[in-house]
């Protein structure tokens, strides 16, 4: 089956060129790509392309699965369809998920359960998936997993999904994990300053009467991180950065080449702790939405690539979970879906963040935070390809989101933007 995408606007984020094309497929190969094609062959399905968008497959560097342990949360394959119908071709899933994946037996159960979907009928696209190894049993943080065994098996890297409080183990860690060679992602925060707090600690914070959480629960963990990277030189990826003062501590730190990558999550680019005035359970995140200023800090850190990368971070919760109050409510909200649209809408369409940026945020950097080679769209190559239309608008309810949890600010509100299509390896 041949198809043309006519005159699409294809962003390349290995070469930033942001181009308007013709693409011609054929059985999701890529065929021909060119200003304008004219040699199409007979029977081709045209698709009329003006003004969409056409990228490679987005990558999540991390996210939760319900399943095992949570099924009425998530399952694995409501997880896989939220992921491709958010144009996200990649998903790498932290191991709090009970039991944890913290031993061999689990890891591959759960990669034998990917498999079996991907082979049910009906075939469809479906995510490549991959699961961070625990750093600690039972993600518990006291006591480190069997790592060079779990090195061994095919996982995205090592990742407890939780801070490593304890900075004897976190040492030990880094020293037994440097030989390995794979990749290693922390969590910065203390967990004796975050206390029983909710909120980032402020004047927002004191006005809507919430326990709130400095940002030294961060900077103070990130800082000790980076003095240990810089003693022993094993490479770290820094997971959900969210204070203005981390970016800086980033920013020094790869001035001085140590081996450090970074990620925040689309959450604390869109949102700052004023939008806590709602009192939305579904705004209570971990680590807490920052103040203006740490989300303007986090915005330049994406343009000047101090930070490198945008993470989902999808956490599912059950509408019993969240429908409480504020305070009570357990972190995290449901994203593969809405991430794109959202992200073009509120930071592209106005000119805060380039599209080509943008994009390159949410694949080619996470792929080189993973450490791991990059499939961009090539002649002869097969597609890992998503068809973005910036003007298509769908309402998040139960009729179009996949997730099986519908923890959103946005859930029953109308989304401009919507990935249309996929092509992926099944």
């Amino acid at each position: 089956m041949h198809e043309l995408l006519q005159q699409v606007r294809l962003l390349d984020p290995i070469t930033g060129h942001d181009r308007v094309v013709d693409i011609l497929l054929e059985d999701a190969v890529v065929r021909a790509i060119a200003n304008s094609l004219s040699d199409i062959p007979a029977e081709t399905v045209v698709h009329d392309c003006q003004g969409m968008v056409a990228g490679p497959g987005l990558i999540d560097l991390y996210s939760y699965s319900g399943e095992p342990g949570h099924e009425e949360r998530e399952t694995l394959d409501s997880l896989m369809q939220a992921a491709i119908s958010g144009g996200f071709t990649q998903l790498n899933l932290l191991p709090k998920t009970h039991p944890a994946l913290d031993n061999p037996a689990t890891i591959s159960w759960l990669y034998d359960q990917v498999q079996n979907l991907k082979q049910r009928p009906p075939k469809r696209p479906s995510p490549q998936v991959k699961c961070w190894a625990a750093l600690t049993q039972d993600v518990k943080g006291q006591q480190m997993t069997e790592l060079a065994e779990l090195a061994g098996l095919e996982i995205a890297g090592f990742a407890d999904g939780e801070p490593i409080a304890n900075l004897v183990l976190l040492r030990r860690l880094l020293e037994y994990l440097k030989p390995l060679q794979k990749p290693l992602t922390l969590w910065a925060s203390d967990p004796g300053l975050v206390g029983s707090g909710v909120m980032r600690e402020g004047e927002e914070s004191i006005v809507f009467g919430l326990p709130g959480i400095p940002a030294i629960a961060e900077t103070t963990a990130l800082a000790a991180i980076l003095e240990c990277v810089a003693e022993i030189g094993t490479p770290v990826h820094l997971m959900r950065v969210s204070t203005a003062r981390s970016v800086e501590l980033i920013r020094q730190a790869k001035a001085r080449h140590l081996p450090v990558t970074a990620s925040t999550t689309w959450m604390h680019l869109l949102f700052n702790s004023q939008a806590i005035a709602s009192y939305d359970p579904n705004l209570r995140l971990s680590p807490p939405l920052g103040n203006a200023a740490d989300q303007e800090a986090l915005l330049a850190g994406l343009q000047d690539g101090t930070v490198d990368a945008i993470a989902v971070d999808h956490t599912p919760h059950t509408y019993e979970d969240k429908t409480v109050a504020f305070a009570e409510a357990p972190s995290g909200v449901i994203g593969l879906e809405l991430t794109l649209p959202l992200l073009w809408d509120q930071l592209v369409q106005p000119n805060h963040l380039s599209a080509l940026t943008l994009w390159q945020c949410l694949s080619l950097n996470p792929a080189r935070c993973l450490q791991q080679p990059f499939a961009p769209v090539e002649v002869d190559q097969a597609a890992n390809l998503i068809l973005f239309d910036p003007q298509q608008t769908w309402t998040a309810d139960t009729s179009f989101l996949h997730s099986r949890s519908h923890n959103t600010p946005w859930f029953q509100r109308s989304i401009p933007g919507r990935v249309t299509k996929v092509w992926c390896a099944a």
